[in-house]
């Protein structure tokens, strides 16, 4: 995601126009990026790919005139009706840009499209935000309305494809989200200008484009602790002194030969290195180091304390002297400054001449004078007193309890995760012989162990579900020469399918893996069904030519059918819509070219081999000789035994088959009660959009009361993070304060690490449930969160909001509707966007007074929010080469109660000898406690309340359906309404695109069938296995405590293609038996059709049985897996396995039935219009 930063600029600042201008080239975010901000609804995830956008950002104002120096100039002629502009640039400054440091404001987003997509044939779609942060100014003040959401989003209407508009204002922020919908292949330039007519606040700085989504979370996260420090929380969390994946994060540090001169100072006398030195070291290079890294986006220092130089103003200092704030900022401002004055040419050289004004050290600001009173000068040390200090904390991060540096780590967009992570790691071991004396790099999140265990897991399941179908085929075929034409499939077809893969930009991930997983049965269905039929034709006393060459002939044209009925299911899988389609588009593809290679091997590689390679058991057929050798003693006997049983199981199902055959209409009915019984089942399951992985990793976030400050926020931290802790589960933790998803100084958010899942009893999710209960006797916090997020997305299970033109009547909509949500059964960490109002403090200007004494509301504004927020009033370059601000403030001390605000000094005018008359805002203004509005939201210009929870015990789509319910039992008044997003909204799209999938696949098997059997009607009676699927489907996730979800549902789309195999092998032969084509018996003459089905039941059960348990037995490791995040794959194979044993018992019994009756009736359809029926109809 591209995105514009504005941040706040010091008054006094140069116009933007005098500024050097930036360009930026960025690349678009994939469509399942959300933008998350304070309380503000993501964006609907939407389809399609993202592509290079390149523009560039420009502020332009109206030009001033007069010196070169900004110093003489007012706040106010800084930058009058200031806009941003976006026009195309270029690729070649972007890495300049990016090496500016990023300062006070949170990013927003804008995505567009411009004449670079000209390559790419991508169906795009946008999604971006335009965010200001003003310091101290309430949500109401902040609103976008006026501003940003009627002029900017009045040029985002004219836009091709708006998607969606919303916008949130909080505390000190206003944002607006824009999502676009594009559907061209190339745009045009002009349609990123989206915010050319935004006008500007004046303490806006330059818009800022960065390379990265703010919302995405970090990938990589990284504590820069000192010895000891980091000692003791490793003692008191029971675990490693490192994180989990660190490669040499826990060797010795040495004491830097070029780490910083602070930390190196430090460690030279021996000290330890202070917050401030720890902070300059880690932000000028450890944070350059991992932004060098390949693919890295953004490096972020949360709980660092920055070095400032702190001008702290003395007030009765300066009502006694008559000094007011513009003549400090003024002041310093003017007498610190380098300004180029021009050359001094001579006949032999050329001389630059420069001002240098620049103070060396921050003492020196004390000897500047701000004013003077007849002769003698005021110098700055009168009035206020100078610090070299840190920038007051707003962020904090505590790792096991204890205060920590982190720096956390963001990538690119379209950058390997993996890749990235790699790359850290490599750049923190090569910083370990850099590190200051007595400090240490310890890795803390990494989200690409989630990433590397699932990929390993899929790997081994491949592996383990190859041996077991191989094992299979051994034993049906009693033959190690048999075994291995068959199994040679395997690899082939895999290494066939890297290929493609390798063609069509695929890479080897978990999706990828998941489906040749998945397909290891699939691939070597057809070469197990053509070796068993040329096996069949060698026992019928055919030399292996001819049995090689008639088996393959014979059923040809049957796997042929199975093939593509099979692709004729995947297709549709990987092209799917939405998120879903996203998932799988990689999935169906890749199985439906494994599918085609295996045929095509299936049908060259094994015939030929079969022909060459004679297997002398395929003619031993029958033979009854004692045990000679040692395999024969041994695996001969249980190979043997399985033979037996094989041949009992046949007679058995023919005797069951006669039955069915005679009593058709019985056993249609007990069929179809199957079906119905299996329909009502299906709600019991229940329904979610991904299942939850346990990584051995959790979450848990809560606030504190609105108003609280960032030190009363860490103290509950502290006890919830003794809580968790507590727990024998937990190997460490690590809290972060008003950063990242916890923004505001009331939220935090706890990542905890728990030991490995072999290692505990208990799952993720169940030590989330105990924690919940735990927390809830904490006084002062509510949780929003304990837990694992959706898989997908990174959001709650539950997302909705009330929608409607007044704040108001939505409080009071929203206030019963969350009592009756906290009653619904499952439904916890339930959290609103409606949160109490915020204490505030009000000044009340007296406007008589003000008017008397010639002040202004701007008047007392302007100095109240230099005394209160401060102002920074230049940059000040140490010896260590690095600049560091200036602020210009009242110290914390004399504004920490209201009878400190009542009493700073404003000026009035000018007393009579000329020095400045000084009152008491108490004078002009009075002040008043009162609460404001801690959040407004709008959504397509309509405010909103956003509500989110997550549910436990029970199933997301339940308890959204009950969510629905309690919605459509409120009587919403005209105007007002509610609309799902997240998780729930994401899971009825998908499902949707699923049912579409799964009907576009049934067409395409029908079609199949229908030119392989050349008739309208038999394909019919294929396609009732279809539905016999479902109870096998339904019984197996009970069993397993699975519910029905997007991996389920894709395990259902595969069994359509799955259980017609069956039936095409079933009913192809009959066929060929009744046109005397399959040379049963050792005759060629026709038979009757239920002789003809019993024949096929009797010839082809066995390669039915070795397909159905080559299929089931691949999909054991996966269905029973165990392993760290398993849960999320598991219920595809659950569904799978279930599906395919059911449908396969009853398909062949069913299918036969339901041939005849179709059978009987193309005969009687060719009676009524005149055709004569086939010659042998019984």
């Amino acid at each position: 995601m591209s995105c514009i930063v504005w941040r706040r600029a010091p008054p006094g600042s140069p116009p933007a126009s005098m500024r050097s201008r930036r360009y930026i080239s960025a690349t678009a975010a994939s469509a399942s990026s959300s933008l998350a901000t304070t309380r503000l609804d993501s964006l609907p995830h939407l389809e399609g790919g993202g592509g290079p956008v390149r523009f560039r950002v420009q502020k332009e104002s109206k030009r001033t005139t007069g010196a070169a120096s900004s110093s003489s100039k007012t706040p106010a002629a800084m930058n009058p009706g200031g806009r941003a502009m976006l026009v195309p640039a270029s690729v070649s400054e972007l890495r300049a840009l990016l090496g500016t440091k990023e300062e006070g404001v949170l990013a927003a987003g804008l995505r567009g499209y411009a004449d670079a997509l000209e390559s790419s044939d991508a169906r795009d779609n946008g999604a971006g935000a335009v965010l200001e942060r003003y310091v101290a100014s309430s949500p109401d003040a902040a609103e976008v309305v006026q501003v940003l959401q009627g002029a900017c989003a009045g040029g985002v209407s004219g836009l091709l494809g708006v998607a969606a508009r919303l916008s949130a204002a909080t505390s000190g922020m206003r944002v607006l989200a824009v999502a676009l919908r594009v559907h061209a292949r190339r745009g045009r330039a002009g349609d990123v200008n989206v915010l050319s007519n935004a006008l500007l606040r004046e303490e806006v700085k330059e818009p800022r484009v960065l390379r990265f989504d703010p919302a995405s979370r970090a990938i990589w996260s990284l504590a820069v602790l000192p010895e000891a420090e980091q000692g003791k929380a490793a003692a008191s969390a029971g675990g490693p002194t490192q994180g989990a994946s660190a490669p040499g994060a826990g060797a010795a540090a040495t004491p830097s030969s070029a780490g910083g001169s602070a930390p190196r100072a430090a460690g030279e006398r021996g000290s330890s290195v202070s917050p401030v030195e720890l902070t300059s070291w880690a932000d000028q290079v450890l944070k350059k180091r991992l932004e060098n890294v390949r693919g890295v986006g953004a490096v972020n220092l949360v709980g660092g304390a920055k070095r400032e130089v702190h001008i702290d103003l003395n007030p009765p200092a300066m009502e006694a002297l008559g000094v007011t704030p513009e003549q400090v900022i003024n002041a310093v401002r003017g007498d610190n400054q380098d300004v180029p004055l021009g050359t001094l040419r001579t006949a032999t050289q050329e001389l630059v001449v420069q001002l240098d004004g620049r103070m060396e050290r921050p003492g020196d600001f004390e000897r500047i004078i701000v004013a003077r009173r007849g002769a003698s000068p005021i110098y700055l040390s009168q009035v206020a007193s100078v610090r070299d200090a840190a920038q007051e904390q707003d962020t904090l991060a505590l790792y096991n309890g204890r205060p920590t540096l982190l720096l956390t780590v963001q990538k690119a967009q379209d950058e390997n995760t993996i890749e990235v992570v790699d790359g850290l790691e490599r750049a923190a071991v090569a910083l370990q012989s850099e590190l200051p004396a007595g400090v240490r790099l310890v890795p803390i999140q990494d989200s690409s162990r989630p990433i590397r265990v699932a990929v390993q897991n899929v790997r081994q399941t491949l592996f383990e579900g190859a041996i077991l179908t191989v094992l299979i085929v051994f034993l049906f075929l009693n033959s190690w020469r048999s075994t291995v034409i068959t199994g040679l499939t395997l690899p082939i077809s895999i290494i066939g399918t890297f290929f493609f893969m390798q063609v069509f930009g695929f890479t080897i991930n978990m999706i990828t893996l998941m489906a040749l997983s998945l397909c290891v049965g699939l691939l070597i269905d057809d070469a197990i069904v053509v070796r068993e039929n040329i096996v069949r034709h060698a026992h019928m006393g055919k030399n292996a030519f001819t049995a090689a060459l008639e088996g393959t002939r014979e059923i040809g044209l049957a796997v042929l059918a199975t093939t593509l009925s099979i692709v004729a299911v995947f297709l549709p899988i990987g092209f799917m819509q939405g998120i879903i389609g996203k998932f799988f588009h990689e999935f169906g593809l890749t199985i439906v070219a494994a599918v085609l290679i295996s045929m095509f091997v299936s049908f060259t590689l094994d015939p030929m081999l079969s022909s060459v390679w004679e297997d002398p058991a395929m003619h031993g057929a029958g033979a009854k000789d004692r045990p000679r050798t040692f395999y024969d003693k041994t695996i001969g006997r249980v190979t043997g035994w399985f033979d037996h049983a094989t041949d009992r199981l046949a007679e058995g199902y023919q005797v069951i088959l006669g039955w069915a055959l005679v009593h058709r209409l019985l056993t249609l009915v007990i069929a179809a009660g199957i079906f119905v019984a299996s329909v009502f089942m299906v709600p019991l399951l229940g329904t979610e959009f991904v299942p939850k992985a346990d990584f051995s990793e959790t979450n848990v976030a809560f606030y504190t009361p609105q108003g609280s400050s960032l030190e009363a926020t860490a103290a509950k931290v502290e006890v919830v993070d003794e809580i968790i802790r507590g727990f024998p589960e937990v190997r460490y933790t690590l809290a972060t304060l008003n950063t990242g998803a916890a923004l505001g100084k009331t939220n935090a958010s706890i990542y905890i690490r728990l030991t490995d899942r072999r290692q505990r009893q208990r799952s993720a999710e169940q030590i989330s449930a105990v924690l919940r209960e735990r927390l809830r006797a904490v006084p002062g916090i509510t949780v929003t969160q304990a837990g694992l997020l959706e898989p997908v997305g990174g959001q709650k299970q539950i997302e909705f909001s009330l929608q409607g033109p007044d704040q108001a009547e939505l409080e009071r909509l929203a206030g019963p509707l969350m009592e009756q949500l906290r009653a619904i059964p499952g439904l916890v960490d339930l959290d609103s966007s409606s949160k109490p109002d915020k204490p505030t403090l009000d000044v009340n200007v007296k406007r008589q007074a003000a008017s008397e004494l010639g002040l202004s509301t701007a008047q007392i504004a302007t100095p109240l929010r230099t005394l209160l927020a401060g102002t920074t009033v230049g940059n000040w370059r140490a010896p260590d080469d690095q600049t560091y601000d200036i602020i210009v403030r009242l110290p914390r001390s004399a504004r920490a109660t209201l009878a400190d605000i009542e009493r700073l000094p404003l000026a009035a005018g000018l007393n009579a000898d000329g020095t400045p008359r000084i009152v008491r805002l108490n004078q002009v203004a009075t002040l008043v406690e009162s609460t404001g509005t801690n959040q407004i939201n709008r959504r397509a210009m309509l405010r909103e309340i956003q509500i989110t929870a997550n549910t436990w015990g029970r199933a997301t789509g339940e308890v959204s359906g009950d969510i629905r319910t309690a919605l459509q039992r409120m009587n919403l008044p005209p105007g007002y309404s509610y609309s799902f997003g997240g998780a729930t909204k994401n899971m009825q799209e998908s499902f949707a695109y699923a049912v579409q999938a799964l009907a576009m696949a049934i067409i395409f098997i029908y079609m199949i069938l229908a030119s392989q059997f050349k008739s309208f009607l038999q394909p019919m009676a294929l396609m009732t296995s279809l539905p016999l699927t479902l109870i096998g489907v339904v019984l197996a996730l009970l069993m397993f405590g699975s519910a029905m979800s997007m991996f389920s549902i894709i395990g259902v789309v595969m069994l359509m293609g799955l259980v017609t195999k069956n039936a095409i092998l079933l009913v192809d032969f009959a066929i060929r038996a009744r046109e005397g084509r399959a040379g049963e018996g050792g005759h060629d003459a026709p038979l009757p059709r239920d002789q003809a089905l019993l024949a096929a039941a009797r010839v082809r059960l066995r390669p039915i049985l070795m397909t159905t348990l080559a299929m089931v037995f691949g999909m054991v490791p996966l269905a029973f897996a165990v392993s760290e995040g398993s849960e999320q794959r598991a219920p595809m194979g659950q569904a799978v396995i279930g599906g395919v044993i059911t449908s396969s018992l009853l398909t062949l019994v069913v299918v036969p039935v339901a041939y005849c009756y179709l059978d009987d009736l193309a005969g009687w359809l060719k009676r009524r219009f005149g055709q004569k029926p086939a010659a042998a109809d019984r």
